[in-house]
């Protein structure tokens, strides 16, 4: 059935103006004033913002780690997603040393099957990069459109490559229209920094932090870049915490490099402190890279701001406090890395970042949507309001005032990392292709719903269907 939203603020990554969207047949088929309904299901959004849906590109939902797997899977982490208005999440599929990199794709359908409650696509974590993996990947990126390629720096012994794997991966990346992605800091140092911490019997949850210090995420950082920049490839860096690897993209860019940058909600408004706190509650905080000092967050910000970072992630790895943080006990090296952020990433930009006039409204929809999309070769299909592409829609209203907690979000996983955090604005509906995931704030989405999303090569054209006709000359 066509539907017609009327009455509410449309704000795009680049223009804010009153109108309507039509909806037909999961796509955007009329955006202007005083649309006729013709018979369409009218949607009123009065006092409400028109966001096109959120896209999150750095997920980890049904993630085997350290023992354990991440408490939300492709049903339970989607259904948050949506109700904090995100329409589009981009997971990581691990693959194994010695197995065909088929095998983790199909994998990862198989995990995600049935389940999703909107689209999806997979980034492809890279091991090893001999022969035969240089072989299938040509054939993963074309057949399977996934198009971004995972390296760890890190996690010595488990995820990490060594830098020549790298170095090919970038080369290949850049013959294959491929983004590579990089979890940047330097894991040799960190495997020396933790040993040594635990010998001298330093084992809470604040040590995590404080063996991963930030000058080795930004000498990883600048390593990255510089190896991006010998092979004229692309780059992209995962969660960024600190100044010294913000700092770091911002110097290759002013170099012309393709060199891009994203931070997470957590690091934006939680600092080193949180894993302080006492009776092994510190640990709910433990992820890598970890929280940094405080004063880093204005220079996250302003690199949002002035386009140095250009998205934010989740990092959605959700574990339970009980039973799967506290693997940890006594030895912080085995806390499973990883928080609950996929519902509040959005509400917390808007509200830390807008509200706050830190962002602007159109800055705020690309660092939540847009940049994402074109980086990710979604966009136009994702990531933003315009006639052809998807009726992925949010009807946010940014008067409501809430406070965040385990007690009312809608993550499978026994607390909030965001806790008594006061926030302005909430996603009221949520349309994944047309159709309602969110209705007045409640789930009326459908597990399976979700389509899998092969998508464009780096640097690809963007098209649109070219099937839809614009009325009232807004667009």
């Amino acid at each position: 059935m066509k539907k017609l939203i009327k009455n509410g603020t449309i704000v795009t990554a680049a223009d804010t103006f009153t109108g309507d969207v039509a909806i037909e047949n999961g796509i955007i088929t009329e955006i202007g004033l005083n649309l006729k309904a013709d018979g369409a299901e009218i949607i009123d959004a009065s006092g409400c913002y028109v966001f096109p849906g959120g896209v999150d590109p750095h997920t980890h939902l049904d993630m085997p780690f350290g023992g354990t797997v991440t408490a939300d899977d492709f049903e339970t982490g989607t259904i948050a997603a949506a109700y904090g208005g995100t329409t589009t999440v981009i997971d990581f599929c691990l693959t194994s040393k010695g197995l065909p990199l088929q095998q983790a794709v199909n994998t990862w359908h198989e995990k995600s099957q049935d389940k999703a409650v909107i689209d999806y696509g997979f980034h492809l974590m890279v091991s090893e990069l001999n022969d035969t993996v240089l072989a299938e990947l040509p054939q993963i990126i074309e057949n399977e459109g996934i198009t971004s390629l995972k390296v760890f720096m890190a996690y010595k012994n488990v995820l990490q490559a060594d830098d020549g794997t790298l170095f090919k991966t970038l080369q290949a990346a850049k013959q294959e229209g491929a983004l590579v992605m990089v979890h940047a800091e330097n894991g040799d140092v960190i495997d020396y920094l933790v040993t040594k911490a635990l010998a001298e019997g330093n084992t809470d949850p604040i040590y995590h932090a404080l063996t991963r210090p930030a000058e080795l995420e930004g000498e990883a950082t600048g390593r990255a870049a510089y190896l991006t920049e010998l092979t004229d490839s692309q780059l992209y860096v995962v969660h960024v915490t600190c100044a010294e690897a913000a700092w770091k993209i911002e110097e290759a860019r002013k170099k012309g490099l393709r060199v891009y940058g994203e931070t997470c909600p957590q690091y934006l408004v939680l600092d080193q402190t949180a894993l302080e706190k006492p009776n092994f509650e510190g640990a709910k905080y433990v992820w890598s890279p970890p929280l940094r000092e405080q004063w880093n967050q204005d220079v996250l910000w302003k690199s949002l701001w002035n386009g140095s970072l250009q998205t934010i992630g989740s990092d959605q790895c959700s574990f339970n406090f009980k039973g799967q943080k506290e693997l940890g006990l006594g030895d912080f090296s085995k806390i499973p890395n990883g928080g609950p952020t996929i519902e509040d990433r959005f509400t917390i930009l808007y509200s830390e970042g807008v509200e706050k006039g830190r962002i602007s409204l159109n800055k705020f929809v690309d660092i939540i949507s847009t940049s994402s999309a074109k980086l990710f070769g979604l966009f136009p299909q994702k990531g933003t309001i315009a006639v052809g592409s998807d009726a992925d829609i949010v009807i946010f209203d940014p008067a409501v005032q809430r406070t965040l907690s385990a007690e009312t979000h809608h993550m499978n996983v026994d607390y909030n990392a965001f806790e008594g955090f006061e926030v302005k604005g909430e996603p009221v509906s949520v349309l994944s292709r047309g159709d309602f995931v969110i209705r007045n704030k409640q789930f009326v989405g459908k597990p399976g719903s979700g389509k899998y999303l092969r998508r464009k090569r780096f640097g690809a054209a963007p098209v649109l269907p070219a099937k839809a006709e614009v009325s009232g000359g807004v667009v």
